[in-house]
């Protein structure tokens, strides 16, 4: 997305025009749109304003329910997203698979998957066919419960190297 004019430019043009050019002449003379000097002015004249509108800033509907999402997956951590959106809905939370999904991730909620494999080699190395009656295989986890999300230590270097002498070169 483009950024807006600064307000500088905004102010420049609607001064112009009051000052008695023409919206044409004054887009004409700051390299701008004649729409773009129509409609700074008249923001001007009915609002008082020279600057852009804030962009962006779009709220999920299901941030006003985080507390109630994250407690349905801590019921249950091995349910699935449509699992979730339907007790959702038992709830009356509104929101679909994908805006649940999008939540989620914005909250560092992810789903830890089982391996698929057994650990011997003679054992069965596909899994079990999905639908009703099968157990999950995953579960939820939260980003503070997970040992992946903790801070890597770093090595501290032994003392010895200290001591090490320069390369020659």
């Amino acid at each position: 997305m483009t950024m807006p004019y600064s307000r500088d430019l905004r102010g420049r043009v609607v001064e112009a025009v009051d000052e008695g050019a023409t919206r044409h002449e004054a887009a004409e003379r700051f390299g701008i749109s004649v729409s773009s000097a129509v409609r700074w002015h008249q923001a001007w004249r009915q609002e008082g304003r020279c600057e852009a509108k804030p962009c962006g800033g779009s709220r999920s509907p299901l941030e006003d329910h985080a507390e109630a999402i994250v407690a349905v997956i801590e019921e249950q951590r091995d349910r699935t997203l449509d699992e979730i959106v339907a007790a959702m809905h038992k709830l009356k939370i509104p929101g679909s698979r994908t805006g649940l999904f999008r939540f989620l991730e914005r909250h560092g909620i992810t789903r830890k998957k089982k391996s698929c494999t057994p650990l011997s080699r003679s054992g069965r190395t596909s899994r079990a066919p999905g639908g009703a009656g099968y157990a999950s295989r995953g579960c939820w986890i939260r980003p503070i419960l997970s040992s992946s999300t903790k801070p890597r230590l770093t090595p501290a270097w032994p003392a010895h190297t200290a001591a090490l002498p320069a390369a020659s070169g």
